[in-house]
């Protein structure tokens, strides 16, 4: 950049720009299909137009003095910022990272926001030194043969291997064999699942499904990694991590991989192909994090997965979602889609031309291909849609044969699976109680539209009188929480137990949460007597079985966990 050029832009920054993070990309992501390094900064539209060029060169400088092979540039503006990316090796990845770092400082300096430089020279020699200690020759070598021969390789830091599942063979990644046994390397089939809800319930019916198409099941999900019915570790195991560590064990000859937003956010996608992909739908859920502070951009970070079944597979899509409905028209790879609206206009347009569907007419779950409509069963017939009340489960049914029709399971397995799905198969997901008469309905819904969902059921199901047990974070904000409070009381409830959830405050005073749901409940015409506040989540499902008499229903919104609430229920004795 010129001195002139370099004025300019000082004078132009009028507010500083904000170093967030430099990290490694080990997989498709929202910047490219490659892995790579991206920097995240937090500005203005006009100070990213001006770092943009700024960092470009910097980045470019730095990579032709270290002699690196030419990378592809790409940058993203966010709400708040940008990030810029470029592609690098696989065994040059933090090296690139420590560029990215220095490219900002270097940058910063430029344009005036930081009044001190980065030495060039010491820079360089540092950097020198970090690429060959990271440097891999042989997984390089390894990775290039295994895409000469069409040969699916996973990598981390630790380890790498060939193959997945039965045929997948496992390595530290610095003792690599000088002569692998490439003929025995075979690949399973894999569903990805993403999406704002449903996912969890999605891949437990999809793994059902499987299994009883006679599968072994490797599970990544938020709650664990598993196969079949062994869970190998109970975590949040929903990025890349847990995608490799499922597609290396040697039962698995099916792949079920939940992929969640922070994953693909921070490291992309962790795998580059798959049979099938399921996008849910998209709503309110973790925006505010850099990345991801709008739908659009939630979107963008979602359809990631489209890329690995873009050649090759389909992508499954709720077409009663108007942003998947919108992102699609640009997509050029296969899509089947599932609605609960047999006239939706995008499923009859695609079945028309020659496409695929799962929707819902009446009450029978079809397969919809051309002009043949193939019957799975009927919406009362599968166990957790609580007789047919529960239509968000009645989607996610529809997601889950879409998808494992994709992955080449039989419409016989797949009935089987939807009507053998038992509510114990599904914890904390629309789980039904009941204890001497009262009728309990626990839920995991923590976001608007999962909330929504469950006030359309609870509201479906026959009750004398309802009460709600619930709580919610301090990080939603105040018109969320009233218009949680005003969509709770309109199902015609009789009684609402708040707890305080001391744990989720976050950032907010005690009480805070708890006095904006009050209010709203008053003003949407609750009485004071009706509304009550204890600590924990126990506490209240006590007082509301306390309260409740035979015939009531109890909603409890269990958002620190439906584990402890159910484990309570059974002490109590009920079924």
């Amino acid at each position: 950049m010129s001195a002139a050029c370099v004025s300019h832009a000082r004078k132009a920054t009028e507010t500083a720009m904000e170093f967030l993070d430099a990290r490694r990309l080990t997989g498709p992501n929202v910047l490219f299909h490659h892995v790579g390094s991206i920097l995240d900064v937090a500005c203005t539209a006009d100070e990213a137009d001006l770092l943009i060029p700024v960092w470009a060169d910097n980045v470019g400088r730095m990579l032709e003095a270290l002699d690196w092979p030419s990378a592809e540039f790409a940058f993203v503006k966010l709400q708040g910022g940008i990030s810029l990316a470029f592609s690098a090796a696989v065994d040059q990845l933090y090296a690139a990272s420590e560029i990215n770092e220095w490219a900002w400082a270097a940058s910063a300096f430029e344009l005036g926001v930081s009044q001190d430089g980065p030495d060039f020279e010491e820079a360089l020699s540092a950097l020198k030194k970090s690429a060959e200690e990271e440097a891999n020759v042989e997984l390089m070598w390894l990775i290039d043969e295994a895409a000469e021969r069409g040969t699916t390789l996973l990598w981390d830091d630790d380890e790498v291997s060939l193959g997945l599942g039965k045929s997948s063979e496992t390595w530290p990644v610095r003792e690599i064999p000088d002569a692998p046994d490439w003929d025995s390397f075979h690949d399973v089939p894999i569903g990805i699942v993403t999406g704002t809800n449903g996912k969890t319930t999605s891949v437990r019916f999809a793994k059902h499904i499987l299994r009883a198409a006679g599968r072994n099941v490797g599970v990544s999900s938020t709650d664990w990694i598993a196969v079949n019915e062994r869970i190998i570790d109970r975590d949040d195991w929903s990025g890349p991590g847990g995608a490799r560590a499922v597609l290396r064990e040697k039962e698995v000859d099916a792949a079920i991989l939940e992929t969640a937003r922070g994953g693909l956010l921070r490291r992309g996608l962790g795998v580059e192909r798959a049979d099938a992909a399921l996008i849910t739908n998209i709503s309110e859920d973790h925006l505010g994090d850099f990345g991801s502070r709008s739908l659009d951009e939630l979107l963008a970070i979602k359809w990631v997965v489209s890329h690995a079944v873009r050649e090759s597979g389909r992508l499954v899509l709720n077409a009663d979602d108007w942003r998947l409905v919108e992102k699609a028209k640009d997509y050029d790879g296969e899509i089947v889609w599932f609605s609960l609206d047999p006239g939706n206009e995008v499923v009859t347009s695609h079945v028309k031309a020659g496409g695929s569907a799962f929707v819902l007419d009446g009450d029978e779950l079809l397969k919809i291909e051309n002009s043949a409509r193939s019957l799975l069963c009927r919406s009362h017939e599968i166990p957790i849609t609580l007789g047919g009340a529960a239509r968000h489960n009645i989607a996610n049914a529809l997601s889950a044969a879409a998808l494992t029709w994709c992955l080449g399971t039989s419409l016989t397995h797949i009935r089987t699976g939807l009507v053998t799905m038992e509510q114990d198969e599904n914890p904390g997901r629309c789980n039904y109680f009941d204890l001497n008469g009262i009728n309990i309905l626990i839920d995991f819904a923590h976001n608007p539209a999962a909330m929504g969902a469950l006030f359309d059921m609870a509201r479906a199901i026959p009750a004398r009188r309802r009460a709600l047990c619930f709580g919610q974070a301090g990080d939603r904000t105040d018109d969320l929480i009233r218009e949680l409070a005003r969509d709770a009381w309109s199902i015609g409830l009789d009684q609402v137990f708040v707890s305080e959830l001391a744990a989720y405050h976050r950032g907010r005073e005690h009480g805070d949460v708890f006095g904006i749901i009050r209010d709203e409940l008053l003003k949407q015409g609750a009485d004071h007597e009706q509304i009550r506040h204890n600590e924990e989540e126990l506490e209240t499902l006590e007082e509301a079985l306390a309260w409740a008499q035979p015939g009531d229903l109890v909603i409890m919104l269990a958002l620190g966990g439906a584990a402890p609430v159910q484990k309570r229920l059974r002490e109590l004795g009920a079924e």
